[in-house]
């Protein structure tokens, strides 16, 4: 009896089978790597952005497209988030022109202004946030040294009226809100990270404690506007925007950071739940329509909504471990999936149009014309939602 022998197949018959084989799973569309559209939706609204708005002759943004007469032309906090808007386009493409803009912006800032600084606090917080993510990707030394005469003067806001709290201007040093409180704290925080200087830390958290003892709604989380804004000492709890909520998640993200105290995060998660019940529709959408500083709110609040998504488990090495680990593992996707509701709503209605800008409310119908405050939400909402990890519905 024969025994019959298996011949082993030739190394190059192998070979091509499994080159073969790996064509066929890549093949797979449940296998194929997604591409998400949304850089590329991003990048048509920062074209729109800089082909509809940017001023050649001054080196501003324009305030409204078409152009129309205003008492300020220069809106020096509408330039501070064109600045941070024009950073995310560069942190997404890494095309250098991005921060080529961003630079000369603020140089025409200033020369029209006259000066880094300003009369309101929280126009020059919003700058402050703005050149400290810039100089972050340029390293240049005039936009240190702004963001330290920056700061030095925001400092300066701070007062014993009404316990403490920077003021909202330096006209009216009474008037205490969270527009000129919750920035300077994510300010000084951030400020903490880069320096490890313990007088940064010292005022992120003071100036936090001071917001939430007198201006967050104890029961549910929920940010007021401000205190003694007619003089009379009472607390605006009828006003209620979404940029507080935003700005509020944002300071406690990145107080989380500095410090590695989970609390921080719970203060998060219940400002973000507090927002989305008071503001958002049935279909968990925030219309807050108007145009003028109004306009930008959206955009500040989706834009911390996303650093609260990606606040992942404290590994700051300068602070040590965290003294309270997290708990809520929900936070990413409940952030991502209100970022993704909102821009896909929001495409939808601006995709078709020509030019591409966008509607004062999300959730209706547009015309012009668009204040850049609006056209900036948009921009800075498509931003956040490019930088969202793809998934299955891209």
């Amino acid at each position: 009896m024969h025994l019959q022998k298996t011949i082993p197949a030739p190394l190059p018959i192998l070979s091509l089978l499994l080159v073969m084989l790996t064509a066929c799973r890549a093949a797979d569309p449940a296998r194929r790597p997604e591409v998400s559209p949304w850089p590329d939706r991003a990048e048509q609204a920062q074209a729109a952005l800089l082909d509809l708005f940017f001023d050649e002759l001054t080196g501003l943004y324009n305030i409204s497209h078409p152009n129309r007469e205003s008492k300020d032309p220069l809106m020096y906090w509408w330039q501070a988030h064109t600045i941070d808007a024009l950073v995310d386009g560069y942190e997404r493409s890494h095309d250098q022109a991005y921060l080529d803009r961003a630079v000369a912006l603020w140089d025409s800032v200033k020369r029209h202004n006259g000066a880094p600084t300003n009369q309101y606090y929280d126009d020059m917080e919003w700058m402050a946030l703005a050149l400290l993510r810039l100089h972050a990707h340029t390293g240049d030394d005039t936009l240190r040294a702004d963001i330290d005469t920056l700061w030095a003067d925001i400092k300066t806001g701070w007062n014993d009226q009404h316990a403490g709290g920077i003021a909202w201007r330096k006209t009216q040093p009474g008037y205490k809100n969270a527009p000129a409180n919750a920035p300077a704290a994510i300010l000084a925080a951030r400020l903490y990270q880069q320096s490890r200087d313990p007088e940064d830390l010292a005022w992120a958290e003071k100036i936090y404690s001071w917001l939430t003892d007198h201006l967050v709604d104890p029961g549910t989380g929920f940010v007021w506007d401000g205190v003694n804004r007619k003089g009379d000492g009472r607390t605006d709890k009828t006003w209620a925007f979404s940029y507080n909520q935003g700005t509020r998640i944002g300071a406690a993200v990145e107080l989380y950071r500095a410090t590695g105290e989970a609390r921080y995060l719970r203060d998060a998660r219940r400002t973000f739940d507090s927002a989305i019940a008071r503001l958002a529709d049935d279909r968990g959408l925030i219309a807050e329509p108007g145009g003028g500083d109004r306009g930008l709110f959206k955009g500040i609040f989706f834009r911390y909504v996303a650093l609260w998504a990606d606040a992942n488990p404290h590994t700051d090495p300068h602070a040590g471990p965290p003294t309270d680990p997290p708990t809520d593992t929900h936070a990413r996707p409940d952030a991502d999936r209100c970022i993704r509701r909102h821009s896909e709503d929001l495409w939808q209605r601006i995709a078709d149009r020509d030019p591409l800008l966008a509607p004062p409310d999300w959730t209706g119908a547009g015309d012009t014309p668009v204040d850049l405050s609006v056209q900036l939400s948009a921009v800075m909402l498509l931003e956040q939602m490019a930088a969202r990890p793809p998934t299955t519905t891209d």
